[in-house]
């Protein structure tokens, strides 16, 4: 592995699950993997599960890791090519990126969308342009269209959990919020569970609120939310804003919050939320506060799936 920015990246899915997994028995198993091997943790927009997970997991590998936070610690930094530099920017990232490349062997980077310019924040130039000129392993830990360690640890969880012998029904369903949030988490999740192929997959949202097909497609799309719950053995939740109006709240129906009388039409389903949640808008009381919610075990799960794609890119560069 040389990069993990999306799925694409990982070359056999299951097998990554299975060492997510077995770092979970023994964290510790290969401790000295990354000894005397640096980690760079970039944040252009906060972060509490994504950070601390990837800082266990780079030291449960023998790594030291160390976290700046861009335009906050140190400059801010410009991205676009031919740039006439005489606005708030200080620095650019051809600069930049390589001297980071010259510190660290490896680099996570987080970014956020704008919501203003859909073809801006689907080029996804910010971490492109990291990969493009630090020389060195970078790992997304979240993009402006993607969250693929998120993903990677919804599958080892729904994988830990589902010990039947067939495949699991899990559907994906919009949720009101307060605000216009990105389509990353839900896009991720679709290209995951698209590209495992070990599950029925619906995708419930209103009108208005279509994912873009790159990632959805094989997947199940309803807009009546009863349909896709009917029959679920999970179901995660997560609010987007519009994609073909890009960036804008549509819908904000309290009716599309899930609850435990919805949950009645499922298979006993497991619930699951990436957090941070906005607790009686996206998710009622009731559900998260029951044992159908997976959200904990879900959380603390980001360590083995981080480790699992720290050590494959360690591997790869001995």
């Amino acid at each position: 592995m040389k990069k993990f920015l999306s799925v694409q990246d990982a070359a056999n899915i299951q097998s990554l699950i299975e060492k997510a997994l077995t770092y979970k028995a023994n964290p510790l198993l290969d401790k000295n993997l990354g000894s005397g091997k640096r980690m760079g943790l970039l944040f252009l927009n906060p972060s509490m599960r994504t950070r601390l997970s990837t800082q266990i997991a780079a030291e449960n590998l023998g790594m030291e890791s160390i976290v700046f936070n861009v335009g906050q610690d140190g400059w801010a930094l410009e991205f676009e090519e031919e740039a006439i530099m005489s606005g708030n920017t200080a620095e650019h990232v051809k600069e930049a990126a390589p001297i980071l490349g010259k510190y660290f062997d490896v680099l996570g980077i987080r970014t956020f969308p704008s919501l203003k310019n859909k073809d801006e924040d689907y080029d996804e130039l910010y971490i492109n342009q990291f990969v493009k000129y630090s020389g060195i392993p970078v790992i997304s830990l979240e993009s402006a269209t993607l969250h693929p360690l998120q993903s990677l640890t919804d599958l080892l969880t729904i994988t830990e959990s589902f010990k039947e012998k067939r495949k699991p029904k899990i559907a994906l369903t919009w949720a009101p919020h307060v605000k216009a949030l990105p389509q990353c988490v839900a896009n991720s999740f679709a290209q995951w569970v698209n590209a495992w192929g070990k599950a029925d997959f619906v995708i419930a949202h209103p009108e208005d609120y279509e994912l873009d097909t790159r990632f959805t497609r094989g997947a199940t799309i309803t807009h009546h939310q009863d349909e896709a719950l009917k029959g679920a053995d999970f179901v995660y939740v997560k609010n987007w804003s519009t994609y073909s109006d890009y960036g804008r709240i549509y819908c904000n129906d309290p009716k599309w919050m899930l609850t435990n009388k919805k949950l009645e039409a499922s298979n006993n389903a497991k619930v699951m939320h990436c957090l941070p949640v906005r607790r009686n808008v996206e998710l009622s009381d009731e559900v998260l506060d029951s044992q159908k919610s997976l959200v904990t075990q879900q959380a603390a799960n980001r360590v083995w799936a981080a480790q699992a794609v720290l050590s494959e890119i360690l591997e790869s560069r001995k």
